[in-house]
Parts: structure tokens; C-alpha cells; sequence
């Protein structure tokens, strides 16, 4: 069965134009901006600063759906684009962005996620996230479990 032309054409806009997020819901692309519609993350335990890990935090097992803004108390908050030490943000291996945040507003890239432990920038299988610069200066992720516990995404206010 194949996909109507309209729809087809649609969907290769959205994805080109990057600007959008498209589902197909019987056969109709349903998009939305994910600037608008996203999922408010707000722990202050995903903190860069946070060196406390009484309560060991795992993001594998929430089921990730759709877009999140971070924040840190009332601020807007961004993942990191370095390595973070181990036993930060509230896990035993923080997770962080490998590439830079896109730049330009409206613009939807794909970024790798790696993790720190044991030495390493990137132990465990990393996978890919999508990120989005929206007007006003911030940004929203697409973000996906990790790949094992105890990993959980960091969150940080520039600088940092």
C-alpha cells in the first residue's frame, strides 16, 4: 500500500524544512512544533552541579514520549555538550551531548548521546536524540531511553 501523494509531499517538507515534528495517524500527518508542545523537565537532580547520589537515577526505563524542555529551578536548561564527570546529575553515569546545539532558530538536528563511567566519554552504546533551537532561545529535545542504568540526561545553565 502506498503513501498518498499529499501526504508523501508533506512529509518530505517537514522533514527538509526541519522545523516540525510529523506523525502519520491513519494515513493523515498530524504536525505540531514542538516548541509549543513539549513535556516540562524539571529535576533538580539532573544538575551538572549535583555531586550528591544518595538516590541513584536511571532514565532507562521512563517511557519517553515526545518532546521535553529542561529547567533548573525556573531557569531554561540545556544537556551538555561535554563529557560530565561521573557520578553527577544524580546517576552514576550522566549522560551528554557529543556535538554542539544547533544554532540557527527552527532548526532540528540529530545529536549523538554518550555517557561517562569508568574512565571513559562514552562507555556504554551511545544513541541519538533530536534537539530543536526554538524562538525565545531555548531548546527541546526528542529524547530516547539509554541504553542501561544507572544513566540519566544531565541538565546545565551556560556556563557551567
Amino acid at each position: 500500500m502506498g503513501v498518498p501523494g499529499g501526504l508523501l509531499l508533506l512529509l518530505i517538507l517537514q522533514i527538509f524544512t526541519g522545523s516540525m515534528d510529523c506523525i502519520n495517524n491513519n494515513g493523515l500527518a498530524r504536525c505540531a512544533d514542538p516548541c509549543d508542545h513539549y513535556t516540562v523537565l524539571n529535576d533538580d537532580w539532573r544538575s551538572v552541579n549535583n555531586t550528591m547520589n544518595n538516590i541513584i537515577h536511571c532514565d532507562r526505563n521512563i517511557n519517553w514520549q515526545g518532546w521535553y524542555r529542561l529547567f533548573l529551578g525556573q531557569t531554561s536548561a540545556h544537556i551538555p555538550e561535554r563529557c560530565v564527570e561521573e557520578n553527577r546529575c544524580g546517576t552514576h553515569a550522566p549522560l551528554f551531548i557529543t556535538q554542539s546545539h544547533p544554532t540557527q532558530s527552527g532548526e532540528i538536528v540529530a545529536r549523538t548521546v554518550c555517557n561517562a563511567w569508568s574512565n571513559s566519554c562514552c562507555l556504554f552504546r551511545s544513541h541519538t536524540i533530536h534537539v530543536k533551537l526554538c524562538y525565545g532561545n531555548y531548546y527541546v529535545y526528542k529524547l530516547v531511553a539509554p541504553s542501561a542504568c544507572s544513566l540519566a540526561y544531565c541538565a546545565g545553565i551556560v556556563p557551567f
